[in-house]
Order: C-alpha cells, then sequence, then structure tokens
C-alpha cells in the first residue's frame, strides 16, 4: 500500500507539470474508464439467471454449470432471431394498415391449386387442441406459418418494402449471426481449453495458489466459491487417473476393448439403419392421410423420431460401460454419436417429406410440385418442425415429471435392493444436452416455414432451464466422476455448429432447389425463392448492380479464396512460431530456477565452511542461531539447510 502511496503521488506530481488540456483529458479517459467498468458490471448483474446458475456452480460443479450456460447462449440466440424475423418480416405487416401503407397482394393462379385451410365450420372442443398441438386447422392462417404471408410489396408513404427479398435476407442473415456467434464464443472456449490442457501443473498452482476470490464478504458466496474450486480439483485428479491408467494397459486389454467396440457398433449401426427406415415408413403413412383423424396419424414420424431418439444413447452407454474412459471423452463419444443420430433422423423426414411434395401422380407437375396434395408445401413442412418441437418439450416433461421424480421416491421410501442397485439417478449431460441441440437444429431449419418457431423456442428453453434446475437440485446427486467446464463448453459449441452447418443444407435446398408454392406465402410469383435476389440486382442502378455482380463472380470467389486460404497460412505459422518461443521461455525459466537452486546450494556450503573456521565461542554462539532456520550476518541472509533435491517447476 506504500508503494502504491509513492506511485499516486508520483502520478500527481507529474500531472502538475502537464499542460490544462493534457490534463482534462487524462481526466477524461479517466472518467470514461470507469463509467465503462461500470456499465461492464451493471449488465453482469443483468445477466439472464446469474444467481441460480452460482448456486448450481457451487453444488454440482462448473461441468453441471456448463450445461445451463449453454442453455442461456441458445436463448439469447433464440431470442434475437424473433426480433430478426418480427422486425423486418411480420411488423411491416402488422403497421401497414396504421400507416397509410397500401399492401399489394400475390395473384394466386388458380391453376395450381388452392390454399384452404384443413378445417372449416364448426369444430369440436378436443379439435382444437389437436390444432394446437399440430399447427393445423385455426393455426394454418396466421403469423406462424409460411402460407399466411402473402403480401409482395408495402407501398409506405415515402418508400416501398419489398416483402419477400426481406423474407429471404432475414433468414441469411439469422444463419449467419448463429454461424458468427457460435465461433466466436468457440473461439473463447478454445483458448481457455488450450491453456487448462497444456500445463497440467500450471492448472494446479492457479487453483490452489489464485483460485481464490478474496473479494468474497459473504459467507454463502465463500461456500459455493470453495465447493466449485474442490471440485475443480477432483476432475484434475479423476483426469490424470484415468490417464494412467489407460498408458498402463497391455496389448490383451487393447486387443478387448477394440473387439467390444467393434460388436457394439456394428449393432448400433444396425439399429440405426431399422430407425431410419421406420421413420421413413412412418412419414409416408403420415403422409396419406388427407386430413386428421387422430394425433397419432399426425405424430407419427415425431414418435418413431423420439423413440429412436431415445434408443440411442442407452446403446451408447452400454459401449462406455465396457471400459473406463475419462468423464470428458465419455461426453464426447456418446454426445457426437447421438447428435449424428438425431441430425440424421430430421433429415430422413426432410427427405422423405421433400419426395412426396416433388412427386406428381399424373406425372405431369404444372409448377414443378406436388400442388394437388400439397398445395402450401411451405406450410406443410413448418407444421412437421413446428410438431417436432412441440413434441419434444411434452417428452422432456413427462420424463421429468413421470420418469425422474417417481425415481426420486422410489430410491428414498423403498428399501428393497433393486431400489438401492437403481440408486439416485445423475444428471445426464450428454442426453440433456442432445436434446438442447436437436430442438435448435429443429428452430434453424423451420424458421424460414414457420418464422414464429424462435419465439416458440425461446418459450421453450426459458421453461427447461427451471424444469431442470427442479429435477438437478431434487432428484440428481452430485456425479461420480467429474468433469470440467472448458472442454465442455468448447465441444457443445462445436457440436451446436455441427447442427447448424446440417441445418443450412435442407434450408438452401428449399430456397434455390425446389418450386415455389404457387397458392400461398411471399414467393408466389417466383420459380424459386432465390430468383427473388437476381430480379432485384436487375432493378438496381447500373453502378450497384455491377458491383454486387463482380463480387458474385467465380474470379470473385476465387481471389477471396486464395486470399483466405494464404491468410490461414500465415496465421498458422505465426502460431507456430509463437509456440516455439514459448516453449523456449518456458525452458529458459526452468534453468534459471535450476541456478537459483545452485546458488542457494553454494551458499549453504559457504555457510558451513565459516562455522567451522571460526573460534570456539564463536562457533558456540553460531550454534546457538543454528536452531533458526536462518540468521543474519552483516552480509545478508544465510541459509542453513540447502533445499530439496527436486527440480524446481516454475
Amino acid at each position: 500500500m506504500a508503494e502504491k502511496r509513492r506511485d499516486k503521488d508520483q502520478r500527481l506530481e507529474q500531472a502538475k507539470d502537464l499542460s490544462s488540456w493534457s490534463q482534462w483529458r487524462q481526466s477524461t479517459r479517466r472518467t470514461l474508464r470507469r463509467l465503462k467498468e461500470d456499465g461492464f458490471e451493471m449488465l453482469s448483474n443483468l445477466e439472464l439467471w446469474r444467481g441460480d446458475i452460482h448456486v448450481i456452480e457451487g453444488m454440482f460443479g462448473t461441468g453441471i454449470l456448463s450445461y445451463f450456460s449453454f442453455l442461456r447462449f441458445l436463448v439469447l440466440l433464440n431470442f434475437v432471431m424473433f426480433l430478426l424475423m418480427f422486425g423486418f418480416v411480420m411488423l411491416p405487416i402488422i403497421t401497414a394498415p396504421h400507416a397509410s401503407g397500401n399492401t399489394t397482394f400475390n395473384h394466386v393462379d388458380g391453376n395450381t391449386g388452392l390454399y384452404v385451410t384443413s378445417r372449416r365450420g364448426l369444430v369440436v372442443f378436443h379439435q382444437h387442441i389437436t390444432d394446437l398441438l399440430s399447427g393445423a386447422g385455426f393455426l394454418e392462417q396466421t403469423y406462424l406459418f409460411y402460407g399466411y404471408y402473402k403480401v409482395e410489396t408495402i407501398h409506405f408513404p415515402k418508400f416501398t418494402y419489398n416483402l419477400p427479398l426481406a423474407y429471404l435476407l432475414v433468414t441469411i442473415a439469422y444463419l449467419f449471426l448463429s454461424l458468427i456467434w457460435i465461433v466466436k464464443r468457440s473461439a473463447t472456449g478454445f483458448k481457455r481449453k488450450l491453456v487448462q490442457d497444456e500445463d497440467r501443473f500450471q492448472s494446479f498452482c492457479n487453483k490452489i495458489f489464485a483460485g481464490w476470490d478474496f473479494c468474497i464478504v459473504n459467507d454463502s458466496a465463500a461456500r459455493l466459491k470453495r465447493s466449485s474450486l474442490l471440485y475443480e480439483l477432483k476432475t484434475d485428479l479423476e483426469e490424470e487417473r484415468i490417464k494412467q491408467k489407460i498408458a498402463d494397459r497391455t496389448r490383451k486389454e487393447k486387443c478387448r476393448i477394440y473387439v467390444i467396440r467393434l460388436i457394439l457398433n456394428l449393432f448400433v449401426i444396425a439399429v440405426l439403419a431399422a430407425c431410419f427406415y421406420s421413420i421413413y415408413i412412418a412419414t409416408n403413412f403420415s403422409q396419406k392421410v388427407n386430413f386428421i383423424l387422430d394425433l397419432i396419424y399426425e405424430y407419427l414420424p415425431s414418435i418413431v423420431i423420439t423413440l429412436a431418439n431415445f434408443i440411442t444413447p442407452l446403446i451408447f452407454s452400454l459401449i462406455i460401460q465396457f471400459e473406463d474412459y475419462s468423464p470428458a471423452f465419455e461426453i464426447r463419444f456418446t454426445l457426437m454419436r447421438c447428435v449424428f443420430m438425431r441430425l440424421t433422423s430430421i433429415c430422413v423426414l426432410l427427405v422423405s417429406l421433400w419426395g412426396q411434395i416433388t412427386s406428381c401422380q399424373e406425372g405431369n407437375c404444372v409448377c414443378g410440385y406436388n400442388h394437388i396434395l400439397y398445395p402450401c408445401w411451405e406450410s406443410r413442412v413448418g407444421q412437421e418442425m413446428y410438431k417436432l418441437m412441440i413434441f419434444d418439450f411434452i417428452i422432456i416433461g413427462a420424463v421429468t415429471v413421470f420418469v425422474e421424480f417417481p425415481r426420486k421416491l422410489i430410491v428414498d421410501y423403498c428399501d428393497c435392493g433393486l431400489a438401492k442397485w437403481w440408486g439416485q439417478q445423475e444428471f445426464a449431460i450428454p442426453q440433456n444436452v442432445l436434446e438442447i441441440v436437436y430442438g435448435q437444429t429443429i428452430c434453424w431449419i423451420g424458421t424460414f416455414y414457420c418464422p414464429l418457431l424462435p419465439a416458440i423456442c425461446t418459450i421453450k428453453y426459458f421453461i427447461i432451464f427451471y424444469i431442470k434446475k427442479v429435477t438437478l437440485v431434487n432428484n440428481c446427486r452430485p456425479a461420480t466422476r467429474p468433469f470440467r467446464a472448458s472442454s465442455s463448453n468448447f465441444f457443445f459449441l462445436a457440436v451446436l455448429l455441427i447442427g447448424l452447418a446440417l441445418a443450412c443444407v435442407p434450408v438452401t435446398i428449399g430456397i434455390a432447389q425446389i418450386s415455389c408454392s404457387q397458392a400461398c406465402g411471399p414467393f408466389i410469383n417466383y420459380t424459386t425463392s432465390w430468383e427473388v435476389v437476381p430480379r432485384t440486382v436487375s432493378q438496381l442502378p447500373a453502378g450497384a448492380r455491377t458491383f454486387l455482380l463482380a463480387i458474385s463472380s467465380e474470379a470473385f470467389a476465387v481471389s477471396l479464396f486464395v486470399i483466405t486460404c494464404l491468410a490461414m497460412f500465415y496465421v498458422i505459422a505465426l502460431a507456430g512460431a509463437h509456440k516455439r518461443v514459448i516453449n523456449q521461455l518456458r525452458e529458459q525459466l526452468v534453468m534459471d530456477g535450476r541456478d537459483k537452486r545452485f546458488l542457494i546450494q553454494k551458499l549453504c556450503q559457504a555457510q558451513r565452511t565459516c562455522a567451522i573456521r571460526s573460534t570456539g565461542s564463536g562457533f558456540q554462539s553460531h550454534s546457538s542461531d543454528r536452531v533458526n532456520p536462518s540468521y543474519r550476518s552483516n552480509s545478508g541472509v544465510f541459509l542453513v539447510q540447502p533445499p530439496p533435491d527436486s527440480a524446481t517447476h516454475v
């Protein structure tokens, strides 16, 4: 503190010699910096579920914390996606009558079919519940689905709003925004993971000597922080144990493990093939029903997909039991294969559905799709995505109420051996992350066909947060094999990025390849949805049109690709050079530690020599001082005992 006071006095003395303008600039810069820090602190206090997530971290560690942080990120992402769709697609239609805006509706060609709702007239009450769950009936002609947006242009007093172009650009915008946001967060997590995994000793030292927050003054916060640090240390020790066990495996044990993996993976492939075939059959069967006779018919593909998705994690959990995986590898192993299963099941559903849409019974397609059975096929795809989203939410709630809570009661109040063997459940990170990645992939695919799907997904994840928090606190016990959050955060985002890449494929095909419905939607006057872009570009001034055509040409794409590759190679080479410099600095620090140890040993030897050559009285005086760990002379401080022989790790 005295040194800080001296520095402050020195700065004040130097400030007196500055001009008034320089002093004002320094004062302003200091004030702005404080305002920025206060603003960030205020924003952090307003962070969604901040207190709940801290409590979860203290009770169950950073591994479980990573799941809830990931869920919070998806809530914010879907809310931003909803704002984009609402602000640029729905709001102009809503405000047009109140802003003296004239709306131009698309002209429907009678030869390509008329789009009517599935049900008219008096409807019984339970049919409204069926419509609410399936997206049919009264929901078809609402803002929820693509078929409602039949507006081509909106003429406001000072400008004309092109709704088809806005619809397409917003779709591209939310996909691109999701990509940038995920990459940014994953890059941050990847850097943290590299730092923690580079040197395990450094990780231990940081947690033991620098992990405590001395600004904590609350007893509850102190207990949470202590529990979090203890969990991190257990995680490090567990991973070291697993690594040592893997290193000690014999050749016979490795062969046994590889044979078991081969057999189980062949079994998994057979189960996946059966699931995909069941999804295809269920989709074709449900499409043959001309109207909803029963909710089971409408939800048949969703039911088959959900059953397949619940079977697959159980199979992969069996694979995990045959060998001692590390907790992080266990999560990656199970999650990656289950995500592949779920995302592929969505693709199989879409392929089967699009096969029905593009196939014509009479052999001739006037408008490029089966306009007799599917006058508005985009709304049909939107209904399938809507049903998958709703059914997934129902399954999550039903499992919590009818499986997890009864299991807790049975384990607590039943003394039979089976209940004790079953035990209290752990919070399954792979299965829970799989559920939200699956739901988010559905949202990315279905937003083009169901514009309000991001709002539904936001509400769904908001409710799921509290459902999972309640079941975690009341029904689950802490994991017996802890795992760290750094690798989990990065891997969760990597899996989400895979889901985004797979979601872009059907969206791109639906926009650029399949013909638009000629009975509904904003793209009635276009062959495909993408056709609105070149038609709009052709109406621009010559300069802007030339510029856009130039940047969309193959020459520009090839040049950009070459420049990107060169920049990537440069960054890789620069990173390699920095890594070599870091390794050299580490070696230099180790050598400095050895030099210090050598000098201390020489100092102790000189101390002993001086003590032996001293006189008798002086020897007695020195002997009395040797009781203490060190003694002080005119030349400085001398150590009596030499340092231990272990090498100093810096």
